[in-house]
């Protein structure tokens, strides 16, 4: 590496750090001012404990944060690296000495593709490893949460009810499950019979619910002779197997849950099957796993022939004009994620809302790059 690449790649680099302490620390300021009068509910396990909690709280959502402003972030530190560069005159010294500014930037884009990798580990495997503490409101004390579960389905097929479930103990109490069986043919289901138990604790190592009392409840067919139903045996029940462990409920019972989960876990959820609408929105999720990081380096290619200027009093607008297209490039990627799921035209097509910001702005980007003076 030569003495110009390790300058370029220091420069940006510190300012990758500076935006990424600003950016995220914002953030969580705004939302601690926002969300004081929610911590403050557990006053009564006193002030170290909702302190604590705070911490442990914007700690675990400090990962989130980072995947929604990655792709700005990069862009900041590029506009810091190179403002620092064009405000002391550097880049018309390089430029004296025969060096390209295709090259000066070179650094940039091998670093925002390292850090563009952070993202991905970030998003494919820190999150989903932590997405049952994610969920938690800023009003929950991390081992004492309790809270209602409503219909919640497995891979088998059944849909899990409780009026408690208690995070601590890894317990539902007074819990239903409605065992459904599917149609061949059709995302139709229907119901066979149901479970009722006083309470169900989860066995980790047998990967099934233990039932406190539980007894299993066929739904009866009509006979076929004379139309009445048959007699009802009703059978006791020691455990119930389901891919739904305690760590899962938690995710599960948030509308949102998906955007925490793996591409791999998006993709074996899909092939449970569900209704259309949950299909469409679990492969837009999987495209957009693949086209978000895509789109973060599209806005820095974008942004950084505009940031590539030799007159000083020019890169206020240059920082500004880039600026723009990040704000143009995140609205589109948002407006496209609210039409992923949409039906236009009696359709339902995830994969072109998932890459119609690609298409978009990445011949922009190599419009950009092709013309830059160098």
């Amino acid at each position: 590496m030569k003495i110009l690449d390790k300058y370029v790649a220091k420069n940006f680099l510190t300012g990758y750090a500076i935006a990424f302490c600003v950016l995220l620390g914002l953030r969580i300021v705004i939302d601690v001012f926002v969300n004081l009068d929610e911590f403050a509910e557990n006053a009564r396990f006193g002030v170290v404990s909702i302190i604590t909690n705070i911490f442990t709280y914007y700690g675990l959502n400090s990962t989130l944060y980072f995947r929604d402003f990655a792709g700005m972030i990069t862009v900041v530190a590029a506009a810091f690296s190179l403002g620092k560069m064009v405000r002391n005159n550097e880049l018309i010294a390089i430029m004296a000495s025969g060096v390209s500014l295709k090259r000066i930037i070179a650094p940039i884009i091998i670093l925002a593709i390292a850090l563009t990798g952070l993202l991905v580990i970030d998003q494919e495997l820190l999150i989903p490893s932590i997405s049952h503490k994610l969920v938690r409101g800023q009003d929950a004390v991390p081992g004492v949460e309790t809270y209602g579960v409503w219909f919640i389905s497995d891979a088998n097929g059944s849909l899990i009810c409780s009026r408690k479930f208690d995070a601590k103990t890894a317990t539902l109490y007074e819990p239903v499950i409605l065992i459904r069986r599917q149609i061949p043919g059709s995302l139709v289901w229907t119901p066979t019979g149901w479970i009722e138990a006083q309470s169900a604790t989860y066995d980790s190592q047998g990967q099934c619910w233990r039932l406190d009392g539980g007894i299993y409840t066929p739904i009866p067919k009509p006979d076929s002779a004379d139309g009445r139903a048959v007699d009802i045996k009703r059978l006791p029940i020691a455990c119930y197997h389901t891919d739904l462990s305690a760590d899962d409920i938690p995710i599960r019972r948030k509308a949102e849950f998906k955007v925490l989960l793996s591409s791999s876990q998006l993709t074996q959820l899909a092939a449970e099957g569900t209704k259309l609408k949950d299909l469409a929105l679990l492969y837009s999720q999987k495209h957009f796993r693949i086209t978000d990081p895509l789109m973060n380096m599209v806005m820095l290619l974008v942004c950084l022939p505009v940031l590539v200027c030799r007159d000083p009093k020019s890169m206020k607008n240059a920082i500004a004009a880039s600026f723009v297209i990040t704000s143009a490039s995140l609205v589109v990627c948002f407006i496209c994620k609210l039409f992923a799921t949409e039906e236009f035209f009696g359709r339902i097509a995830p994969e072109l809302w998932a890459w119609l910001p690609i298409f978009i702005f990445a011949p922009v980007a190599f419009i950009e790059l092709d013309s830059l003076k160098t």
